[in-house]
């Protein structure tokens, strides 16, 4: 195939918009942990700051070992069967495990029920695990072109959005209570979303096989360690992992700050569905907009752009309560947008790293997903737990069942500094490594079909048509 047929080729909208319908579902799992656990822990469960922390930390650092095991089992299975689709299948029992993590038998609190938390929270990442690392292989796997790679990135972000938007804004609403009960009547509704949506997107990526074409991994096999070293060795890729640790850890910290923001800062608990849909809506409308900005500076410079942005949001935040929350909402929403910039442009870089590669004769997509889906699930659990840390040094105290217990100054401005100053500092370290990464060279647009230069014979990476029933 030549560089122009590739590029020439477009995903369709009905296959392109049932693969994204499973980052809906996906999407709950990315948030609702991220946003209620770490209360969950402390709020109901009587865990304090230091073990919660934990508690999310140790989990998250397993996967830095399960996604690229299964980024190259992903890639073994796409040289035999041309897709992915069966470890995505097995990634279906995510729906059980978020029940069961959020269904603690009464009567269990302290280190105990952090310890069931994270023992099923475990599991729940290896089922996210084997369905997120194919899924996000997808836009490499398909002969598709730089910028229609991140067009099929937006769509997915702006469904992904929608999934954060509704569990962002749902969750809190349903266990405002703060009981056990309501958190595992909150579990079971998200996980039906998960597996109907998760089923959808299954169908989806076959569709978008079969038409717009498959690309194999490299021919021959690989151990883990050798395809963690290829993706580690690749420079511009090592630095975009890097930068997204610090970019994933930031914003996960916080997703984590929120309630506690809302309710000891803001004081109004009320306004965490606020704050949260001021947070993840503005993705909706702007992903389009940043995917615009895209194709006229580049994603390297609209990533930068978006870094930056997020630094100056925080810090903005460090008056707390002194400015109104007309004021406060308005800076979360520019929080989000600069969100929605983090995750479309940092996400649509991973294929072309991965086209680099194949340029090289090194294309193995599934061991690149799998560093960088662990990178990402390494970043969501250091948020949390830095946040938790500061939680802890100021002094903040725990509760069971959601009883009211009074906080010193020095965890209300514990709360405050980890939600502001903290994350700021995180985005500028994540900003520094960026602007060193130079996998954005890619020659302007060209009316009609864009040249980049690569060369992939058909001969060497067959198109491979995966349309046919099983």
């Amino acid at each position: 195939m030549t560089v122009t047929e590739e590029e020439s080729r477009h995903a369709g909208r009905g296959p392109l918009v049932q693969y994204a319908t499973g980052s809906l579902g996906m999407g709950a799992w990315v948030t609702v942990p991220g946003l209620l656990l770490l209360y969950f822990l402390t709020n109901t469960l009587g865990v304090t700051p230091l073990v919660a922390g934990l508690a999310l930390l140790v989990p998250k650092v397993i996967d830095a070992v399960i996604h690229p095991l299964f980024g190259t089992l992903s890639d073994r299975e796409a040289r035999r069967h041309g897709h992915r689709r069966g470890m995505m299948r097995f990634g279906l029992l995510l729906g059980l495990a978020m029940v069961a993590m959020f269904t603690v038998p009464g009567g269990i609190h302290g280190t105990p029920a952090a310890l069931w938390v994270a023992g099923w929270y475990v599991v729940g990442n290896v089922c996210f695990a084997a369905f997120q690392v194919p899924y996000l292989t997808t836009p490499s796997d398909l002969r598709v072109g730089y910028h229609e790679r991140t067009r099929v990135f937006m769509v997915r972000m702006v469904l992904l959005t929608v999934g954060l938007l509704a569990a962002g804004v749902a969750a809190p609403i349903l266990v405002s209570d703060e009981q056990r009960g309501s958190y595992t009547r909150m579990a079971l509704v998200f996980a039906v979303v998960m597996v109907a949506t998760g089923l959808v997107a299954i169908h989806g990526v076959r569709r978008l096989n079969a038409t717009c074409g498959f690309r194999d991994p490299a021919a021959h096999s690989q151990s883990v360690a050798a395809d963690l070293r290829l993706a580690w060795g690749d420079r511009g890729f090592r630095l975009l992992v890097l930068s997204y640790l610090f970019t994933g850890a930031t914003t996960h910290l916080v997703l984590a700050a929120v309630p506690f923001y809302a309710e000891h800062v803001l004081g109004r608990s009320g306004l965490t569905a606020v704050l949260m849909g001021a947070f993840l809506g503005p993705a909706m409308v702007t992903s389009p907009l940043w995917l615009r900005l895209s194709r006229r500076i580049g994603k390297q410079r609209g990533l930068l752009l978006a870094q930056a942005l997020f630094v100056l949001g925080t810090l903005t935040l460090v008056a707390g309560d002194r400015v109104s929350t007309v004021l406060t909402v308005a800076v979360v929403t520019v929080l989000g947008t600069s969100f929605a910039g983090l995750q479309l442009l940092a996400f649509s870089m991973v294929p072309d790293a991965v086209a680099a590669a194949e340029r090289r004769g090194q294309s193995r997509a599934g061991a690149y997903t799998g560093v960088w889906t662990a990178t990402e699930a390494v970043g969501t659990a250091v948020g949390p737990y830095v946040y938790s840390a500061a939680l802890a040094i100021g002094g903040f105290a725990a509760a069971v069942d959601g009883e009211r217990v009074p906080q010193t100054a020095g965890a209300v401005d514990a709360v405050l500094v980890g939600f502001t100053v903290v994350p700021a500092i995180l985005m500028a370290i994540a900003w520094l490594i960026q602007r060193r990464c130079a996998l954005d060279h890619i020659p302007p647009v060209v009316e009609g079909a864009e040249s980049l230069g690569e060369q992939t014979p058909a001969e060497e990476h067959p198109v491979r048509h995966t349309g046919s029933p099983e």
